[in-house]
C-alpha cells in the first residue's frame, strides 16, 4: 500500500462545484486501485511493507481523460503521412502513446480515428507506455468530404494518405446507407469502442468546403442505428449548422468542434441529451500555420472567428462539456492539457472544465471506473507542485508525477511503484504477422 499524505490540495473530479477541492487530505492505493480518501492523520502508521508519500506541497488530481485523440498523426503534411504510414509507422504510434501518458498527462484516450486494435493491446498487454485506449478506428465520411485527402490532383488508387486501410482499419470513405451499415459492421468486428462520422466538412481536408454537406441524413441515421445496434456511441465531426442539426436529429452522442452551433441548436442538443467537445486549442492554434494550404488556412481563419461564441453558447445553455485535444499539429502530443487552457480562455470555470476532462468525461464515454478520486477507482493521478486548477498551462514544469493504476511514470515521488520502460514489442508483432 501507499498513501499520497497530507495532500495540500485535492480536486476529485467529481463536480464543476467547490465542493470537488479538498484540503489536507490522504488517498491510500493499493493493487492499483484507490483504497480510501481520508482526511489527513498524522503519524499513520502502516509497517515495513508500506509507503508514505508526503504530498504537502502537491495539488492532486485526476488523471486527464482526453476524448479526441489521434495516435496515428504526427503532422498535416505529406511527409508526416509518410512516416507514419511507413514500416516505422508503430514506432511513431509508441512515441505518441508515451508523452501523451508521461509528458501530456492523460491517463484514457479517445482515439477518435486511425487506432487500431493491435495499438490499444499493446498499451493494455504492457508492451507500450501510454493511455488506456477507446478506438474508433476510422473517421467516416463521404468521397470528398473530411476523410477523402485526395486534394484536387486525385489517384482513384488511393483514397487516402492518412488512414489508408490497413489491417485492422477499413477505409474511411464510404457512400450510401448500405454500404455505411456495412462499413460500421466492419469497423465494429475490427474492434472499434465507438463510431466516429462527419456530419459536416472539416478544415484540414483539402477539396470540400465549410458551407458543403458530407453525407446526406439517411446515411447518417444508417450509421446511427448500426451503432446503436452494437452498443456504440457515435461521436460526430461537425463544423456547420447543418451538421450539428443533422448530428442531433439523428442518433450522434458527442457533437465535436461545434464551430457555428447557435442558441437554438444548443436547446437541441439538450433535449435529445448530447454531449460537446469543442477542442479549441486546435481551432485557434490552427489557424496561425502558415504551412498550411491557403485553402486550408482560409477555412481554419473562418472557424477561429466564431468558435469561442459557440463554446459560450453551450455553456450557458449547460451542455456538457468534454476535453478533447484533437493533437493533429507539431508538438501537441504530450502537451494535452492545453486544451483546458482554451476552454477557460473560451470562457469555461476552471472547474468547469477539469470536470470535462475527469469525471464527467469519463461518465459520458462510458468509462466509470475512472476519472475521480474515490474509493474503488483506479488509481490514476496526477501530481504537480503548481496551481494547475487554476491555470493548467503550470503543468509545463509544474508535473512531478503520473500514476496509472497506481504506477508512476515520471519517477517524481520516491516510494511509488514506477514503470519507465516498455515491454517486448517483437513477440507481439510476430504474433500480428509481422517478422519471422
Amino acid at each position: 500500500m501507499q498513501v499520497l499524505s497530507n495532500i495540500s490540495v485535492l480536486y476529485d473530479g467529481a463536480s464543476s462545484t467547490p465542493e470537488s477541492i479538498h484540503r489536507g487530505m490522504d488517498v491510500l492505493l493499493e493493487d492499483g486501485r484507490i483504497l480510501a480518501v481520508e482526511p489527513h492523520q498524522t503519524g499513520r502508521s502502516l509497517g515495513e511493507a508500506h509507503a508514505v508519500l508526503d504530498c504537502s506541497r502537491f495539488t492532486v488530481t485526476p488523471g486527464l481523460v482526453d476524448c479526441h485523440g489521434h495516435i496515428t498523426i504526427i503532422g498535416l503534411n505529406p511527409k508526416d503521412d509518410a512516416k507514419i504510414n511507413s514500416q516505422a509507422g508503430i514506432v511513431f504510434v509508441e512515441k505518441v502513446l508515451h508523452t501523451t501518458l508521461v509528458d501530456g498527462g492523460v491517463t484514457t484516450m479517445r482515439d477518435i480515428g486511425g487506432a487500431t486494435h493491435l495499438m490499444k493491446r499493446l498499451v493494455d498487454e504492457g508492451v507500450f507506455i501510454g493511455p488506456r485506449l477507446q478506438i474508433a478506428i476510422c473517421m467516416l465520411s463521404s468521397t470528398g468530404g473530411h476523410a477523402d485527402i485526395r486534394g484536387t490532383d486525385r489517384c482513384h488508387g488511393q483514397l487516402t494518405a492518412l488512414w489508408p486501410e490497413a489491417p485492422g482499419r477499413p477505409s474511411s470513405v464510404v457512400d450510401g446507407p448500405w454500404e455505411c451499415r456495412k462499413r460500421v459492421r466492419e469497423i465494429a468486428a475490427c474492434g472499434a469502442d465507438l463510431i466516429k462520422l462527419c456530419t459536416s466538412p472539416g478544415v484540414a481536408s483539402p477539396s470540400d468546403k465549410l458551407e458543403n454537406r458530407d453525407f446526406r441524413a439517411e446515411e447518417i441515421e444508417a450509421i446511427c442505428d448500426e451503432a446503436a445496434a452494437r452498443g456504440l456511441l457515435v461521436a460526430a465531426h461537425a463544423h456547420s449548422q447543418v451538421g450539428i442539426r443533422m448530428a442531433i436529429d439523428y442518433g450522434v452522442h458527442d457533437i465535436q468542434h461545434i464551430s457555428f452551433m447557435n442558441e437554438e441548436l444548443v436547446e437541441l442538443a439538450d433535449a435529445k441529451g448530447c454531449v460537446v467537445t469543442p477542442t479549441s486549442w486546435i481551432v485557434n492554434d490552427i489557424s496561425a500555420d502558415e504551412s498550411l494550404d491557403p485553402f486550408v488556412r482560409d477555412k481554419a481563419k473562418i472557424v477561429a472567428e466564431v468558435h469561442s461564441q459557440a463554446t459560450a453558447f453551450a455553456a450557458k445553455g449547460g451542455l456538457p462539456i468534454l476535453m478533447g485535444t484533437d493533437p493533429v499539429l507539431p508538438g501537441m502530443h504530450g502537451r494535452n492539457y492545453m486544451e483546458l487552457v482554451h476552454l477557460i480562455k473560451e470562457g469555461l470555470s476552471p472547474l468547469q472544465a477539469w470536470y470535462g476532462a475527469s469525471g464527467l468525461a469519463a461518465r459520458e464515454i462510458g468509462v466509470e471506473n475512472t476519472g475521480t478520486i474515490a474509493a474503488g477507482q483506479r488509481a490514476d493521478l496526477l501530481i504537480s507542485d503548481a496551481d494547475v486548477l487554476n491555470d493548467p498551462g503550470l503543468f509545463d514544469g509544474g508535473l512531478v508525477e503520473v500514476i496509472k493504476d497506481g504506477i508512476g511514470y515520471r519517477d517524481g515521488l520516491q516510494g511509488l511503484p514506477q514503470r519507465t520502460f516498455g515491454g517486448d514489442i517483437r513477440q507481439h508483432l510476430s504474433a500480428e504477422g509481422f517478422g519471422s
